[in-house]
């Protein structure tokens, strides 16, 4: 039966109240880059949002049909100055973001499931904008106040094309996290926060216990977490979240290989795999799925794993 079809989904945060553990999905740049598509582009994958649309609807019912039940869009580096620099307006910049949130949605509607399928809309952090590698870094000079100021105007764009949540991914500092939550508000869509990390801290050095308690009274996050990181590192911060917020974690690490600059390709071996979902589920998590170099194999495991199977 398709999507179309099935029994009316609950809301994401109704599901997870109720327990219900949700695989995500992996990286969208592995299914594009699989598929031909380059994404050595200052605009990422949100370039393919003008360019092949329907590369992207692939990519998503990609890993629906690999088993995530959650799609996060191809807006993390979709911002009006981003597009701007491309001689894009904001009107055609608010449809390009809106967009990515219809095309999950299309994808899940010619996925062949009965299983609840939802789309979280993207929104990355300032520097996945600059693409200089700072979203890595995070302190980038601005104030909250600033970054809020970034920051809302694309959430509306987003929101008004009705996501069932807003992904808010790969936060590498405190400040920045505050701007979000600020920016979130009144925007009557939920969202997660998801850091990216070292150890035990963010990116930016803060400790891990002062990033997640940000989040623990803010009544728009549904559930807090960790992305974009080694597998290791979000062993250690699954249980921590847990304990600082009481929500719900969200976990998508990468794969664990790391980028040589110099010879500009990945070395080492994968240390992500599904032996380690079980553990992640029993310290709290409940949003499971991967981020770099994550594709639709890794994904099928988790959500064998998840369901015993």
């Amino acid at each position: 039966m398709t999507s179309d079809t099935a029994p009316a989904r609950p809301s994401l945060p109704r599901a997870l109240a109720e327990g219900l553990v949700v695989v995500l999905d992996g990286g969208l740049s592995n299914q594009l880059e699989a598929a031909g598509h380059g994404l050595s582009d200052e605009l990422w994958s949100a370039r393919l949002l003008a360019e092949a649309p329907e590369a992207i609807v692939a990519a998503h019912r990609a890993y629906y049909e690999a088993g995530a039940s959650v799609a996060i869009t191809a807006s993390y580096q979709a911002t009006f100055e981003g597009f701007a620099g491309r001689g894009i307006g904001p009107g055609r910049a608010a449809e390009l973001m809106a967009l990515s949130v219809e095309l999950a949605r299309r994808a899940a509607r010619e996925t062949r499931t009965e299983r609840p399928l939802w789309v979280a809309a993207s929104a990355g952090p300032y520097g996945a904008m600059l693409a200089d590698g700072s979203e890595y870094r995070g302190r980038y000079g601005l104030s909250v106040a600033e970054l809020e100021r970034f920051h809302r105007p694309r959430l509306e764009a987003l929101a008004a094309a009705r996501p069932d949540v807003f992904a808010l991914e790969t936060v590498p500092d405190t400040d920045e996290a505050k701007a979000l939550l600020r920016a979130v508000r009144g925007l009557g869509v939920p969202a997660w926060l998801s850091y990216s990390i070292e150890g035990d801290r963010t990116r930016a050095g803060q400790p891990l216990e002062e990033a997640f308690r940000l989040a623990a009274d803010a009544a728009e996050i549904v559930a807090v977490g960790i992305n974009c990181c080694a597998p290791q590192d979000a062993d250690r911060a699954v249980s921590l979240a847990a304990r600082i917020t009481g929500k719900p974690v969200v976990v998508y690490p990468n794969s664990g290989e790391t980028w040589d600059a110099g010879a500009r390709r990945w070395v080492g071996r994968s240390t992500f795999g599904p032996e380690r979902v079980a553990g992640w589920r029993a310290e709290g998590a409940r949003i499971i799925g991967g981020c770099c170099r994550i594709g639709t194999p890794a994904i099928t495991d988790v959500a064998r794993a998840l369901s015993g199977t």
